[in-house]
């Protein structure tokens, strides 16, 4: 049982990681969230599926395809929901990116329908029996892919041109501005990346739960409790934090039975966040005089 709720935990928690880190990636440029984030990875485990299943595409055109819808969705997020109302220096954008992606859940229910449908994956039909415990290999390659995915977003933010002007960005946007630095393209760019790991977090995922329209939802609040734990500018604290997030998740579940699932952890975030409200990994915010 321990075997399996590490090997479910490692799992679950990479996939919370890599969407929380498109919180950080926003936040850090803009000071704005993208709370359609779980509307993305719906969308990305949707346009798959239709794309491989429906169409009968390759699957990895299917999952280029899908991974491009979704960076384009991100595009039209920060176009609609959030530079209008930041621009005006308003929070509207809060509302505003629930708002479009409750849309985007609608569109794709009347579309799609409401079944939930089974997206089939030669890495998820026959186990790997090690011992007494039956290991998927998309379990084990979420892991990898998730923290491979957290590791070139750490590498583009320190070694790339782009990298180095995003952060210019987040030091100081009006300076970035004066050496001809195009912050608002930056930061469309980090919404549409945000939303491509959500993408490939939903893509992932699929396999080994069922594509619905509503799929997204709470993976999306998952995702940002463990952006907040982890310290919402901290890229490596959002993914232990979405590591340790999907142990606790796992084990709750092994132990407890899955009724008991969300009462666990998020009592764990609440008994965390009182005890470290800037995030376990977060640092204190300095007041600038």
């Amino acid at each position: 049982m321990l075997g399996t709720a590490l090997i479910s935990g490692f799992g679950l928690g990479s996939i919370y990681g890599l969407i929380a880190l498109g919180f950080t990636l926003t936040f850090s440029v803009s000071g704005t969230v993208n709370f359609a984030q779980g509307s993305s990875v719906m969308l990305g485990a949707v346009l798959c599926y239709v794309m491989s299943v429906s169409l009968h595409w390759p699957f990895f055109i299917a999952i280029a395809l899908a991974l491009l819808g979704c960076a384009l969705w991100g595009l039209i997020v920060e176009r609609i929901a959030v530079r209008p109302f930041i621009s005006r220096g308003s929070n509207a954008w809060l509302m505003a990116t629930v708002a479009l992606g409750i849309v985007l859940d609608n569109v794709v229910m009347s579309l799609f329908g409401k079944e939930p449908r089974a997206l089939s994956s030669a890495l998820a039909d026959e186990p790997w029996v090690i011992g007494n415990i039956g290991i998927f290999p998309l379990q084990i390659i979420i892991p990898i892919i998730g923290l491979g995915l957290a590791g070139l977003v750490h590498l583009g933010m320190r070694r790339t041109a782009l990298g180095l002007k995003l952060r210019a960005a987040v030091g100081n946007p009006n300076a970035a501005r004066l050496m001809s630095i195009d912050v608002t393209r930056l930061i469309a760019l980090t919404f549409a990346a945000a939303a491509l790991l959500a993408g490939v977090g939903g893509i992932l995922v699929a396999p080994l739960f069922n594509v619905a329209y509503d799929m997204g939802t709470l993976f999306g609040i998952k995702a940002f409790a463990v952006a907040i734990l982890g310290g919402l500018t901290n890229p490596w604290g959002v993914v232990i934090a979405g590591l340790a997030y999907g142990l606790v998740e796992a084990s709750a579940t092994t132990w407890l039975g899955s009724s008991s699932t969300q009462i666990v952890t998020f009592a764990a975030v609440i008994v965390a966040l009182a005890l470290a409200p800037s995030g376990l990994f977060g640092g204190k915010a300095l007041a600038r005089v």
